[in-house]
């Protein structure tokens, strides 16, 4: 039997026969501006929520900072810092010395706890710009995957530079190709919630939804997939005040974690966006099996 974990991004999992499977690496592709760091951080905040631990390999930002933008969409990392999650920062560093030499005697440490954890590396993109050699960009990914997935499962995300009539771009070939499982995020700057659209590339061993899915980004709640055809309303009102409440009630009534209800709670206090929140609320509710 194949194990699965929900990745924790709203939408999602029902696409992918319930969840990641377990110790597999998965891509997350975009270009600048698709909210790739969001879905790393939301993923291993879910194992956060579910009592694992998380492992957060930062490649650019620092710890600092990806906390504090974490912050701003109403999730508290510090609150589990150095506890459950534990940060790696490697900016600036020979990749190939750390890869090699250094991470391989972290992962082992850990190991050695033999703790459920997850794994984020954000960004990929430094590891294959430190070589303009294809066969060493290979061999350092390789090198970097492996040993991560020993410890769990992976969400890597790297920066899509796509040329006109690229469908993806072959800067990112090579980690869509050594990935077991591959999203895809673009972004139109247009108008409207869901200006954004998320694809399943490839996901080894899954039977996986096939199309292109709109999502959006809402404070307390994070990602939101739209993977039914349901449409959104477009009614306007001053306070949406009535939708979070029947939505607490069904989380009470279905006795969901509290998590779930702060989540809910953070949201109705934030929400000043000019779409009506049910659908995202609907979708956020229905991912959770309780």
């Amino acid at each position: 039997m194949v194990n699965r974990i929900e990745t924790g991004l709203y939408g999602v999992d029902q696409l992918v026969e319930g969840g990641l499977i377990e110790n597999s690496a998965i891509t997350v592709v975009g270009a600048s501006g698709t909210g790739k760091t969001t879905f790393a951080v939301q993923f291993v905040m879910k194992g956060i929520e579910k009592g694992e631990q998380a492992l957060f390999v930062t490649l650019e930002e620092s710890p600092e900072q990806i906390m504090d933008e974490a912050e701003m969409m109403g999730w508290d990392m510090r609150k589990y810092h150095e506890e459950s999650l534990f940060f790696i920062h490697l900016s600036g560093q020979n990749f190939r010395e750390m890869i090699e030499e250094q991470l391989p005697k972290l992962v082992q440490a850990r190991k050695d706890y033999d703790i459920k954890t997850r794994v984020a590396i954000d960004p990929l993109t430094p590891v294959i710009w430190s070589t303009e050699d294809r066969l060493e960009q290979r061999e350092l990914i390789e090198k970097l995957f492996r040993p991560l997935k020993e410890l769990g499962t992976v969400m890597a995300t790297v920066e899509e530079h796509s040329k006109p009539g690229e469908i993806i771009g072959s800067d990112v070939l090579l980690p869509i190709y050594l990935s077991d499982g591959v999203f895809h995020l673009e972004y139109y700057p247009v108008g409207g919630a869901f200006n954004r659209t998320f694809k399943i590339v490839k996901m080894r061993g899954t039977n996986h939804g096939e199309g292109l899915y709109p999502y959006v980004f809402v404070r307390g709640a994070g990602v939101i997939v739209r993977s039914s055809p349901v449409e959104m309303t477009e009614d306007k009102k001053e306070s949406y005040d009535e939708s979070f409440d029947d939505a607490l009630q069904t989380a009470q009534h279905r006795d969901l974690p509290d998590t779930v209800i702060d989540k809910v709670k953070t949201m109705k206090e934030q929400w000043n966006y000019d779409y009506p929140p049910d659908e995202i609320l609907d979708i956020m509710l229905s991912s959770y099996k309780k």
